[in-house]
């Protein structure tokens, strides 16, 4: 039996792959794990019993569960949901949206599949066009998602010192180029792994260079704003018909049912849907029943203010203390945690290098991830990629702090033995 070269791409070892087999590893394993690697938001109790409410509602109407559980929904996704979620964005931001602006897909990962390849790879007319990825590290989950190889260009970012310990990225727009062969430019926002958040001018540049260039501007938004809005500094929520931005239920608490969202023109949903056809026939209805409710009053965005931000930025601040408190003098530095819910940890000239370290911890039980994934179409081996490390810390607090004491011994150990 032999693979495609699709076949043999596609079951190659890779980050994102290592990165779920260490969550499953951790959930499933009959060892102990200290699991600070994955992307599974934490089990905020208010939201918990706020997702279990819209559950028992939907198993009290018979209709409604019926149609959510025993029928295909459209390749587009759930239609009231649409509707609702339209409705919703539009009063709220003002943003000019029907039902046909938007269309569902089974999780984020799969929209980004879709979108990637759609505007990336081999052209009619033989050419090759490229994502451009204007600041890296970037989210490890886009690094393998090309049919096509060499699928991704990507930029180094200026560094910003900002105290003795932390530090924060931006676009470096002097040194970025738009060629001819970028089919579409991609940011994450917050930045997977970085807590990094584009400032708005950051934004509205890029957007600019996408309009002039006419090609879709993309903006992850599976942490950010408007939903769930894991964000701690200023951010504005943008849309428009040259962005393409995507949301998802997963960071809501409703990772396992699988929901991503993606706000465009029509012309780029109706392509999403007639991918989701081809390749699930139609995305599933869990996610949209449960969140229907939620969209149709606005609740979604309250939950996410009152609720769910300030649940990260709490743990995001406590998780600077622990590290600060385990390093001594040891040199670190963490870029500064503007959202989502990872730190970007930096050890300046560490003599392993971060995949060693990753090895060591999880020897110890204690699931990071290593920086050196999160650099997709970066060409030059810039070394700093080899010193960082992305944590999690939306496990329970215990786990982290005890998942930082480890961490810090050692990278104190790698460092006193050179």
């Amino acid at each position: 039996m032999q693979f495609s070269r699709f076949g043999q791409k596609f079951t190659a070892q890779t980050g994102i792959l290592q990165l779920m087999d260490d969550l499953g590893e951790a959930l499933n394993g009959d060892k102990l794990m200290i699991m600070l690697g994955g992307g599974n938001p934490a089990l905020i109790p208010q939201m918990q019993q706020t997702l279990r409410q819209r559950m028992y509602d939907i198993l009290r109407d018979e209709p409604r569960f019926d149609r959510i559980i025993g029928s295909y929904g459209p390749p587009d996704g759930d239609l009231d949901f649409r509707k609702a979620l339209a409705a919703m964005l539009g009063e709220q931001y003002g943003w000019n949206l029907g039902p046909e602006n938007i269309a569902l897909t089974n999780g984020s990962q799969t929209a980004f599949f879709y979108l990637f390849n759609m505007f990336g790879g081999e052209t009619p007319d033989g050419g090759f066009r490229r994502i451009l990825l204007p600041l890296t590290p970037e989210y490890i989950g886009y690094a393998d998602a090309g049919i096509a190889d060499d699928l991704f260009v990507s930029a180094r970012p200026t560094i910003e010192y900002i105290d003795d310990a932390l530090y924060k990225y931006h676009v470096d727009f002097e040194q970025l180029q738009v060629g001819d062969d970028i089919g579409a430019i991609c940011i994450s926002r917050p930045t997977n792994p970085t807590g990094n958040v584009l400032t708005d001018e950051e934004v509205r540049h890029l957007a600019a260079l996408a309009r002039e260039h006419d090609i879709p501007f993309i903006i992850d938004g599976a942490y950010g704003t408007p939903f769930p809005n894991i964000i701690f500094t200023e951010a504005e929520p943008v849309w428009d018909e040259h962005i393409v931005l995507l949301l998802s239920l997963s960071k809501l608490g409703l990772p396992g049912a699988r929901t991503g969202i993606v706000i465009a023109n029509p012309r780029i949903t109706a392509a999403i849907a007639s991918m989701n056809a081809i390749a699930s026939l139609a995305p599933g209805n869990i996610g949209a029943g449960i969140a229907l409710d939620m969209a149709s009053s606005g609740e979604i965005i309250r939950l996410s203010r009152e609720v769910i931000r300030p649940f990260y930025l709490r743990k995001a601040r406590q998780a600077l203390d622990w590290f600060a408190g385990a390093m001594g003098d040891a040199p670190y530095r963490i870029h500064k945690p503007e959202g989502a819910f990872f730190l970007w940890v930096w050890f300046p000239n560490l003599p392993i290098g971060s995949a060693e370290l990753y090895r060591r911890l999880k020897a110890r039980g204690v699931i990071i991830v290593p920086g050196h994934y999160f650099y997709p179409g970066l060409k030059d081996d810039w070394r700093h990629r080899h010193e960082c490390i992305r944590v999690s810390y939306a496990q329970d607090d215990a786990t982290v702090q005890a998942g930082i004491r480890i961490i810090a011994e050692e990278a104190r150990r790698a460092y006193d033995n050179g």
